[in-house]
């Protein structure tokens, strides 16, 4: 069951990241506070850069270099208009996702 889940939340890390940055932008390190305050995710900062950097490559999201109150400068990471229709785009398919899933697994209570 560990590897099963472990597994599905690597599977929805992208949908995870882009939701984070739906309404305000964050610098990498307080996108992974948020992100590890919710029980399901415990994402490392290995995880979580690298999927930014190929985000920012693919042009899902943008970056500006601000200061920080202490050490150096801080990259804060935002949506793009491409990324925003990206994240409908998932976030349309989650749902039909969950609904025929929910649909499978109510049916198989049922036949038990």
């Amino acid at each position: 069951m560990k590897n099963w889940s472990a597994q599905l939340r690597k599977g929805l890390v992208e949908l995870a990241v882009l939701a984070a940055l739906r309404d305000e932008e964050a610098y990498g390190y307080q996108l992974l506070q948020k992100l590890n305050a919710l029980p399901a995710f415990g994402l490392t900062e290995s995880t979580v850069y690298p999927l930014l950097a190929r985000l920012t490559k693919d042009k899902l999201v943008k970056v500006r270099v601000g200061p920080s109150p202490h050490g150096p400068p801080r990259r804060y990471y935002q949506l793009t208009a491409a990324g925003k229709r990206h994240l409908d785009e998932m976030k349309t398919h989650w749902k039909l996702l969950t609904q025929s899933l929910d649909t499978l697994l109510e049916s198989a209570s049922e036949d038990s």
